[in-house]
């Protein structure tokens, strides 16, 4: 197995990204490990999921995360875009269940260069915005010693190119690590 660095990640501070698939959640747990400060986490209260802040303690500091329920997307993309402006916290993460116009989606870019903070909008498979920095694909991969290796796709870059790559979480140097492909 070997290891290096994984381009494009952390994300581009004073932008807003995206990122889909069931491995989503492990995508934001990464991110919120190399983003030193609190996250806000917004979320709408009608999903039937719930979010167990004990089990990102193996990527970050449970106690570094806010969670924020909101009636409706419109009252979320509200709340983070003045999360992001004021920069009141590290990492801003929504869940997004509706497609975002370009407006909102600008919005919310234009919050996110004011504040110099980061987004994240976790969007169901085949959704995204035209103003998203970039999009990611992630999925997690079986492998019977360690379930943290995951399949990363970018799939949408504004400032570089696209790419796949597998990787896992490193528990030791709390960081992702590129590595060869899993054998399936």
């Amino acid at each position: 197995m070997t290891t290096s660095t994984l381009p494009y990640f952390p994300l581009k501070r004073g932008r807003v990204h995206e990122v889909c698939g069931p491995g989503s959640f492990g995508f934001l747990a990464a991110l919120m490990a190399q983003t030193c400060g609190p996250t806000l986490w917004i979320r709408e209260s009608h999903r039937p999921e719930y979010i167990n802040p004990m089990g990102l303690g193996e990527f970050a500091d449970p106690s570094q995360m806010l969670v924020a329920n909101v009636t409706h997307q419109t009252d979320g993309l509200a709340s983070a875009e003045e999360a992001l402006r004021e920069r009141a916290v590290a990492l801003v993460a929504i869940d997004i269940s509706k497609p975002l116009s370009l407006t909102a989606g600008r919005r919310l870019q234009l919050a996110a260069k004011t504040g110099n903070s980061t987004g994240l909008c976790l969007i169901p498979e085949g959704m995204g915005s035209n103003a998203a920095e970039s999009r990611w694909r992630c999925r997690p991969l079986f492998h019977a010693q360690d379930s943290t290796h995951f399949h990363w796709s970018l799939i949408k870059n504004k400032s570089g190119t696209v790419g796949s790559w597998h990787v896992r979480w490193n528990r030791t140097s709390r960081r992702v690590d590129m590595v060869s492909p899993v054998s399936e």
